[in-house]
């Protein structure tokens, strides 16, 4: 092959090249979500909600306002397993997320030194998640920020080499399920977060609503109306991610 050909040949692949790398750089950087999930003193937690309203609540809320992080929350148990509080935030990208808790506590010492030490004799055992954000009612890879004043959250264990079926059967068959009730009203906002890095978990899928009993109604009118028209993809993903604890959650502070 002469030398002009294969010049001539090289050109046009690094020619496809160039706008593949030009979009892979562009491209928006996900949203991740760490999530710290609190087991606590039963008879001494609401100190520590009192904690996270005046000590711990400024220091995030200049957080967002700043653009460290993208939103915040605090969440109480409600009913389910032995978690008791959960403390999350949320940011685009892994270095945001990463970058964000030392302003924020060093902040919070400044106004309180001993809240970190009296949140911790209170709340003494912990797990940790990172989760990358996947569909939810804002669309694919957003957080909703109108949200209800309780959720429940859906923790999976999945088998790993398939669960991204799983978020496939989420993302084509059961989102417009889950839309739709989000149009009627029966729901505020619904999410599917992935794991990136933490426990045994390996799906999220939340709900919230304006009030327990709301939440509840919804749910079952949800799973009758999966089993309707979409029985087969249901039990597909129920081999994949098949089994899970069930979490109720009162949103005691979100920002936005």
């Amino acid at each position: 092959m002469h030398r002009s050909s294969l010049l001539f040949k090289l050109i046009a692949v690094l020619l496809f090249l160039v706008p593949v790398v030009a979009n892979a750089q562009d491209k928006e950087p996900s949203t991740y979500v760490y999530a710290t999930y609190f087991e606590c003193d039963v008879s001494q937690q609401g100190r520590v909600d009192d904690i996270v309203k005046n000590s711990y609540a400024p220091a995030y809320d200049a957080a967002v306002e700043a653009g460290a992080i993208s939103s915040w929350g605090w969440m109480a148990h409600q009913t389910g397993g032995t978690w008791r509080r959960v403390l999350y935030y949320s940011a685009k990208g892994l270095d945001a997320l990463v970058d964000a808790p030392e302003s924020i506590n060093a902040k919070i010492d400044e106004t309180n030194p001993s809240a970190h030490l009296f949140f911790g004799e209170i709340c003494n055992s912990h797990d940790d998640y990172i989760w990358e954000v996947g569909i939810g009612s804002k669309g694919m890879g957003v957080i909703s920020t109108d949200r209800g004043k309780v959720g429940m959250s859906v923790y999976f264990y999945c088998d790993m080499s398939e669960e991204d079926r799983a978020d496939e059967i989420v993302e084509e068959i059961l989102a417009p399920i889950y839309n739709k009730h989000v149009a009627d009203g029966g729901l505020t906002s619904w999410g599917w977060l992935k794991h990136y890095v933490g426990g045994k978990y390996r799906r999220v899928a939340t709900t919230t609503s304006t009030d327990l009993k709301t939440l509840l109604a919804t749910r079952n009118a949800m799973m009758a109306e999966v089993n309707e028209k979409a029985k087969a993809a249901s039990e597909e993903f129920a081999g994949i991610c098949g089994s899970h604890q069930d979490y109720i959650w009162n949103i005691l502070h979100e920002v936005p």
